[in-house]
């Protein structure tokens, strides 16, 4: 079973001015701890914000829990090098990252350059917006070339409904065959909040009946930016309601994840219990 985004922190890694502080003490194996428990055994490491172009801490991340079951996702800008993108990949790095919410550092008007680029390593395209301004992006998007990846399920900032325009776009998105959805992260938008997130799990369920082959999971840990931090084992047990059958939960925890990123079929790929 993959988890398909967290992020891994370095006590002491250099970060961006006006940056927030990185959390010192979520390390990797920190991160081992909970996914043992978890009986999770794949990981995609995210960048962070906070390290900007610097992807040195991730790129530890995936040499510390194993290049054969982990990937990485980068920051790059328009000017990075292909020396530089051979080496990402080499490593381990297989996509790049666009957070388009306030903070991040990567400006619209930059992201279809950087697209460009990295087609060239068969990298894909994660990004991360809010998901009512889907239908005035589409466009842009869909223009992209290779595959993309919409974070914590569309993450709109206000949720809404399904047959909303926006979600309805989403899903437009969805059945062009090039994008896929994280069911990660109800916490970050949700206005009900826990133990059942309903107002975005009634959006994680419709996902899941519209396109369960374009679905993967991840846990968004270690969740800096949410206070109680949501507990890890309830958020993977989210996903029995979302995907009630286990033949889904085996094809958005295993199968899908382990055809978007390539890993190894031969290697362990079963559901946590």
């Amino acid at each position: 079973a993959c988890d398909t985004h967290i992020h891994v922190y370095r006590k002491g890694a250099p970060t961006l001015p006006g940056a927030l502080a990185a959390p010192e003490e979520e390390t990797v194996a920190r991160y081992q701890t909970m996914r043992d428990d978890l009986g999770l055994t794949r990981a995609i490491i995210v960048q962070p914000t906070a390290y900007g172009t610097d992807n040195s801490v991730t790129a530890d991340g995936i040499k510390a829990l194993g290049a054969q079951n982990t990937r990485g996702v980068a920051v790059v800008d328009e000017n990075v090098s292909d020396a530089t993108l051979r080496d990402l990949t080499d490593t381990g790095f297989c996509g790049v990252r666009f957070q388009m919410l306030p903070g991040g550092i990567i400006a619209w008007d930059q992201v279809d350059r950087i697209a460009q680029r990295v087609n060239s390593c068969d990298w894909h395209i994660q990004l991360q917006l809010d998901g009512h301004t889907l239908p005035d992006r589409a466009d842009q998007i869909l223009a992209w070339p290779g595959r993309i990846v919409i974070d914590h399920i569309g993450k709109f900032l206000e949720p809404v409904a399904p047959d909303h325009p926006a979600f309805q776009c989403l899903l437009r998105l969805i059945d062009t065959g090039r994008v896929w959805v994280k069911l990660s992260a109800p916490y970050e938008v949700s206005r009900i909040g826990h133990p059942g997130y309903n107002d975005v799990s009634v959006l994680a369920c419709a996902l899941v009946e519209h396109a369960p082959e374009r679905m993967l999971w991840a846990s968004n840990w270690p969740h800096i930016l949410t206070t109680p931090r949501p507990n890890d084992r309830k958020m993977l047990e989210l996903l029995h309601d979302w995907a009630p059958n286990t033949a889904l939960q085996q094809r958005i925890l295993c199968d899908n994840p382990q055809e978007f990123y390539g890993f190894d079929s031969a290697m362990t790929n079963a559901s946590p219990s």
